[in-house]
């Protein structure tokens, strides 16, 4: 089984890969029966100011062997934005 610092940096590269686009880190990870769930926070459009980015996150399943399981875009929000409950 994947450490959890592992599954983090294998869920990131994932995200990567299958969006093209860079990822500002993770910032959830939770173990499951058989790998890992990791949210994985993106920048989806870059602007000027970096205050204005668009970011997105990612929920991302990955098995034992660190092989992609699944990948969804859960959120989109501006950077610096507060989540409100």
């Amino acid at each position: 089984m994947l450490s959890a610092s592992d599954a983090a940096e294998v869920a990131a590269h994932h995200v990567t890969e299958m969006t093209g686009r860079s990822t500002e880190g993770v910032v959830g990870i939770k173990r499951s029966d058989d790998g890992w769930s990791v949210t994985v926070e993106v920048v989806e459009t870059q602007r000027i100011p970096d205050s204005a980015d668009i970011l997105a996150t990612y929920e991302v399943e990955v098995d034992a062997d660190g092989e992609l399981v699944s990948y969804r875009r859960v959120g989109r929000y501006l950077r610096g934005q507060v989540e409100r409950k």
